[in-house]
């Protein structure tokens, strides 16, 4: 599948937006249901490149400081949720973690508190395939890596490397530094 077909799938899920990612997420699943299985398959694996792509360190440590923490499924949610806002929202946050500062909600959930997943983006292959055919879709062998390794990060508690690594959202979710 290419890139912008995967997207495509995507793009058509949100044009109304404001869409929730779990609105998204269901409209991509009536979209590609609707297809060959071959095709819903294709679209999973290109979803784990995605998934593989968007495994950085640094975006890591975006979704730890913007959802006050951040488990390895949560970073997998976290993305997830950023899928769900679309090929140019993954495209900036991958090349430059610091950029969700630039979102509306993001900055809002400074105030709020609000936590950034959405599990359900990650199931919409598998969702769409078991709709499509009944069983359950095929396991995909050599599936990338689709983030680094916990025990490899540098210590997301670290307030001073937040400052240096991700300015502006330590900005608007710490304490200025000393």
């Amino acid at each position: 599948m290419r890139t912008d077909d995967f997207w495509a799938v995507i793009d058509r899920a949100t044009v109304d937006r404001p869409a929730s990612p779990a609105e998204v997420a269901e409209r991509a699943v009536a979209d590609l249901a609707s297809r060959d299985p071959e095709e819903i398959v294709a679209w999973g694996r290109h979803l784990d490149k995605v998934l593989a792509a968007s495994g950085t360190e640094d975006l890591w440590a975006a979704a730890y400081l913007i959802n006050g923490g951040c488990s390895e499924e949560g970073f997998d949610s976290f993305r997830g949720w950023l899928v769900a806002h679309g090929r140019a929202a993954v495209a900036g946050a991958v090349r430059s973690p610091d950029v969700l500062a630039e979102m509306p909600a993001v900055r809002a959930a400074a105030d709020t508190g609000a936590v950034f997943e959405a599990e359900e983006v990650l199931t919409i292959a598998d969702r769409a395939y078991e709709k499509a055919t009944g069983e359950p879709l095929p396991p995909v062998p050599d599936r990338p890596r689709t983030r680094p390794e916990a025990a490899d990060l540098w210590d997301f508690d670290n307030e001073e490397e937040m400052h240096r690594r991700l300015p502006r959202l330590a900005a608007l979710f710490l304490e200025p530094p000393d």
